[in-house]
């Protein structure tokens, strides 16, 4: 089981351009007051990131997380979180995405940026 799973991460579109993954919120997601876990958002963002990055490197080659920066901006307790992320940059060696998490409402819950190195196998 990979990470994907594990977070029930659904993965709705995943073109070079745009990323869209939806996540519904578990329990294995909140941190003990009820809400989720700062480190949830970090987790949807860099896995956006990376499902569009991997669409700029060669068949076999990789992407890593190099930076990750996220602004918690409201809580969440319950729902379906959905994540879009875009290119800023797409390099011959790295890669810069932002990200931004809603709710089921369209609000704001998280933004952030995820920097990506890319590897060859």
């Amino acid at each position: 089981m990979n990470l994907i799973e594990a977070y029930n991460i659904k993965i709705i579109k995943e073109q070079q351009d745009e990323v869209i993954i939806e996540m519904p919120v578990l329990d294995i997601h909140k941190q003990p007051f009820g809400m989720v876990h700062g480190g949830v958002y970090g987790v949807l963002i860099e896995t956006a990131a990376s499902l569009g990055g991997m669409s700029h490197v060669p068949s076999g080659d990789y992407v890593v997380g190099i930076d990750l920066q996220v602004n918690h901006l409201k809580g969440v307790s319950e729902g379906i979180l959905t994540t879009i992320a875009i290119p800023n940059h797409i390099g011959k060696t790295t890669q810069v995405w932002e990200a931004t998490i809603y709710d089921e409402e369209k609000r704001k819950i998280a933004v952030g940026r995820c920097s990506l190195l890319n590897r060859k196998h």
